[in-house]
């Protein structure tokens, strides 16, 4: 079989790579494709998934990303065109389904949250599988186009990517932390500007209280990003892409804007809050109920606190899920899924 694979942003790289993984480990042959955006080629040189880069993100007003589509799914369609490619397999990727239902590839789109309108409407539409969280109703995806075409998984996508992952201490190193001192880790909101945040928002007044109290983390989103916190002062800015994921686990507390890095804290065990500001999705309200994410309202909510034990481990009895479940759901284009 011939699977091909494209990754439009750095979450997408650490979703699919145990699939990939899997594929090429039952002999298959796998190619990957990958969109120059925030840490998406980084990520997948470090994972070791040899992807090739077509195109760059546009910006984020709706024309640019129209004019992003249309270049990058003719791109694609230049690059797929004569591959014979069994299946094409993407999470949130508007490009590849665009490119494989052009060249009638079978395909199969992922995402964990629904309520993203323009983006569903062409993968649900064009796509032959939505492979999603049961958390989500399905009745919330049919007007996307869905009805007949959805594969759902249990729990959170990030309990099968991190299922056999083993914290590395040595990012702690790499960033100067101290592990036995609080350790608090931040991820921006997805908008490109923190200007003025420092004084006029929940966000912004969250940084300070966490500057007060831990050796605070902060992973931002762009460049700009960057910039204010580091003149802001006070604050740990990677100057590169890192173990995220080993960092999360060694942390006492996660607060992000976004939602990956969230429902990774709740995988890994470590205690998280969101400042979202949007519609929250399925998967949050499920996790928000069952008291394993708490949504923030006020900075004088958020305490930091040491969670190791008195020899300094902490307790791993997260859920472990099997990625070839997932494969297997991605998959079903080519037939019932095994």
């Amino acid at each position: 079989m011939r699977a091909w694979f494209d990754l439009t942003n750095s979450p997408h790289v650490l979703v699919l790579r145990p699939l990939i993984e899997a594929l090429r480990a039952d002999g298959h042959e796998v190619a990957v494709t990958a969109r120059d955006f925030a840490q998406t080629v980084a990520l997948a040189r470090r994972h070791g998934l040899d992807a090739e880069v077509i195109g760059r993100h546009r910006g984020a007003k709706l024309g640019a990303k129209a004019i992003g589509l249309a270049d990058r799914s003719a791109a694609l369609v230049k690059y797929a065109r004569g591959r014979r490619f069994d299946v094409a397999i993407g999470h949130g990727s508007n490009d590849v389904t665009v490119a494989a239902a052009l060249l009638r590839i079978p395909r199969s789109t992922m995402f964990d949250y629904e309520f993203a309108t323009v983006q569903h409407t062409v993968n649900c539409r064009l796509g032959n599988a939505v492979v999603v969280p049961d958390a989500i109703p399905p009745e919330r995806l049919y007007r996307y186009g869905a009805k007949g075409k959805i594969q759902a998984y249990a729990g959170l996508k990030e309990e099968y990517y991190l299922s056999d992952f083993a914290p590395d201490p040595e990012v702690l190193d790499e960033l100067g932390l101290d592990p036995a001192q609080p350790i608090a880790v931040v991820r921006t909101p997805p908008s490109v500007s923190l200007y003025h945040r420092f004084e006029n928002d929940l966000f912004g007044a969250v940084l300070l209280r966490l500057r007060e109290q831990a050796q605070t983390v902060v992973l931002p989103r762009v460049a700009d990003q960057r910039a204010e916190l580091q003149r802001a002062g006070g604050f740990i800015v990677p100057e590169r892409a890192i173990d995220a994921q080993s960092l999360i686990a060694h942390a006492d507390l996660v607060v992000s804007a976004g939602g990956t890095m969230n429902r990774e804290a709740v995988a890994l065990g470590t205690p998280v809050h969101t400042t979202f500001e949007g519609r929250l999705g399925a998967v949050d309200e499920r996790l928000i109920r069952e008291g394993r994410l708490h949504k923030l309202t006020s900075a004088d909510e958020v305490v930091v606190t040491k969670r190791t034990s008195a020899d300094g481990t902490v307790a791993d009895d997260r859920i472990r899920r099997d990625p070839r479940d997932l494969l297997a759901l991605a998959l079903s284009p080519l037939g019932a899924p095994r």
